[in-house]
């Protein structure tokens, strides 16, 4: 384990950071027990207390069994684990995971679609002012940052028109991964939110209530960007190798 004594004592948000922290990079494995409370403060250079606040945070969390007068173990968060996990997955020890990056991508372009065909389906003309308003701020901001901003507004919108609790959360988790990654991103997503005339022929599609086309268009949009993102992933795993 790569532990490190922590900056400010008794702060339990600190152990349990860095403790996730060590689960999520696989130092700390499922099955493998943690070292003891008396450790783990030496360690840290923090009190017991914090130690044991951590630890049962990480417990409600799901992410240790902790057992009556025995040990704290990890638990196989992939198998586990929800969606709620992406965020801290795919930003570990400062860097970005490219695998985990590759697997957001990856259901971002099979879900989008769908999603798409939904909004289309249940709530299309309901949507018409915020999609229209989202295109339209497309259209006029040459900002890389914001467009990415107004972006995933317009997706928030088809989430809702959708009215689908589970892809609802699904969205929520994703735009919480990606938020960090906004500015870095920005240049390798340009393409995708270029393309203001594609965003417009989806709004009108939902609008309109046409499920197929709709999620056709959704396909596309998404489709090429995505593509063109994994190879960009491929290359950098296949340097990186």
């Amino acid at each position: 384990m790569a532990l490190a004594p922590v900056s400010r004592r008794s702060v339990p948000d600190e152990v349990y950071d860095q403790l996730l922290g060590e689960m999520l990079g696989g130092d700390l494995a499922a099955g493998e027990p943690l070292p003891s409370e008396r450790r783990l403060a030496e360690v840290l250079g923090v009190s017991r207390p914090a130690v044991r606040e951590a630890l049962q945070r990480l417990a409600s969390s799901g992410f240790v069994d902790v057992r009556q007068g025995g040990s704290t173990t990890v638990r196989d968060f992939r198998r586990l684990g929800g969606l709620d996990l992406l965020p801290r997955l795919l930003l570990t020890r400062g860097g970005l995971d490219l695998s985990v990056a590759r697997s957001i991508l990856e259901a971002r372009a099979h879900v989008g679609p769908r999603i798409a065909e939904l909004a289309a389906q249940r709530g299309g003309p309901a949507a018409a002012a915020h999609l229209g308003r989202a295109v339209t701020e497309l259209g006029v901001d040459d900002d890389d940052v914001r467009r990415q901003h107004v972006a995933l507004a317009f997706w928030e919108h088809l989430v809702e028109a959708a009215d689908s609790i589970t892809f609802r959360l699904m969205f929520n988790s994703m735009r919480a991964a990606y938020l960090p990654l906004v500015e870095a991103l920005a240049p390798l997503m340009a393409a995708e939110v270029d393309r203001v005339e594609a965003y417009a022929a989806l709004a009108d599609a939902v609008v309109a209530a046409d499920a197929d086309l709709a999620r056709e268009l959704a396909g596309d949009l998404l489709g090429s960007a995505t593509a063109s993102l994994l190879d960009a992933i491929d290359r950098v795993q296949e340097l990186e190798r």
